[in-house]
């Protein structure tokens, strides 16, 4: 893999008002966990120093940021390159992801009201809908906006910040095995009996099925990086 610009890229999804050093970090952050910026590639100052119309001291701040995420590496004569992601990468972030929402589960319960359910029977009519049409992007678009939902009705703002700060990563890992969605045919009827659940304040039964349904979840992201490995995971 070569060398990166961002030439394509802008700064739409942070926010503007934010230190430099910050919304290069964000930028560069964004890209390559979606994917715009490949594992492999070369980051040059220079080309992002002009790509984003900064000087190299924030960037080179953001280089550092990025190294200590995990997501870029110093190589000796080739400079900072992107990192792939590994498995070891997939199961810690559904780890810290999976035991956050265990610890708000009580609350998700306290405060779950009418107009929470129905908004969550809205989403998965939705996704009947995008289940039939067997169509996978948008059933990963609406399994993220119905999980999103119950953990926000939590309304433990500093979990659910350390937990959006992992969702950028579960999207990337869904990309990654985005074709495999589809066949879970067994995950959306599990929203179904976790609204059901919700709705019958079964907590206990909700708990037992999250933390499986999560675990499943992850299954097909760990399944596509070790395919390319040349090891297979068993579900």
């Amino acid at each position: 893999m070569g060398e990166a610009s961002l030439d394509q890229f802008d700064l739409e999804h942070v926010e503007l008002n934010k230190p430099i050093r910050e919304t290069t970090y964000e930028t560069l952050k964004h890209a390559i966990i979606m994917g715009d910026i490949p594992a492999g590639s070369r980051l040059i100052e220079t080309v992002y120093a002009e790509s984003l119309h900064i000087s190299r001291t924030p960037l080179r701040e953001a280089f550092r940021k990025l190294e200590l995420d995990g997501l870029v590496e110093y190589i000796e004569r080739r400079g900072v390159v992107v990192r792939a992601f590994t498995i070891e990468d997939i199961e810690e972030t559904f780890t810290i992801r999976n035991a956050l929402m265990m610890l708000i589960i009580p609350s998700i319960f306290e405060n779950v009201n009418e107009t929470h359910l129905e908004q969550l029977r809205q989403i998965l009519a939705a996704m009947d809908i995008s289940h039939q049409a067997q169509n996978a992007e948008e059933l990963a678009r609406y399994n993220r906006e119905f999980h999103g939902t119950i953990e926000r009705i939590s309304d433990k703002k500093r979990i659910l910040r350390v937990i959006d700060s992992q969702e950028e990563y579960i999207i990337r890992f869904s990309h990654i095995a985005i074709a495999s969605i589809v066949r879970r045919s067994n995950a959306h009827q599990e929203h179904y009996e976790l609204l059901r659940m919700l709705e019958n304040g079964e907590q206990e039964a909700f708990a037992e099925l999250m933390a499986s349904h999560l675990n499943e979840s992850k299954l097909p992201c760990l399944s596509a990086v070790s395919l390319r490995r040349g090891q297979p995971i068993e579900p």
